[in-house]
């Protein structure tokens, strides 16, 4: 499916507005935060991501720092604006369905929860930019598998 010209430039727009005032932008520190690097080493990209799991596995905060492309700093910003409040059950719906609207692989079960975020879908033309799309979601899969095995970075 082609973009038509406005959802191309409703795209840019929000991809722009997001890499350049990053939404959860910053360092989280304090008991039961985890912390995740994330490197694409292909492009140069890089994403920190903090996260603070709730008792009941909801994400109770989550800020990220990075450099890189508008592509990987605004799904970042986009990313932790979504999971902010989030359960476990709700979290990976959303890593899911965003895969699959990156990606093009699987089905999206609650396009609505993802909102903003399949405006990414475009990404799935260009391998090389579904790396930067997902970086910043790999970090935090893996602080929840930190989390899950209780450790803490």
């Amino acid at each position: 499916m082609a973009l038509s010209d406005d959802l191309r430039d409703l795209y840019q727009q929000v991809i722009l507005d997001h890499s350049r005032s990053p939404r959860n932008h910053g360092r989280l520190e304090g008991e039961g935060c985890l912390h995740v690097h994330g490197d694409n080493p292909t492009c140069g990209d890089e994403i920190d991501v903090w996260v603070k799991i709730g008792p009941e596995g909801q994400v109770e905060d989550i800020k990220f720092e990075g450099q890189g492309c508008a592509i990987s700093q605004a799904s970042a910003s986009m990313m932790t604006v979504k999971m902010k409040g989030a359960d476990a059950a709700r979290l990976r719906t959303l890593m899911q369905d965003f895969r699959a609207v990156v990606t093009g692989e699987g089905q999206v079960q609650d396009e609505d929860a993802l909102g903003e975020l399949t405006l990414l879908e475009g990404v799935q033309k260009f391998p090389q930019r579904v790396k930067c799309a997902t970086l910043a979601w790999r970090a935090v899969e893996q602080a929840l598998q930190q989390s899950q095995s209780g450790g803490h970075a």
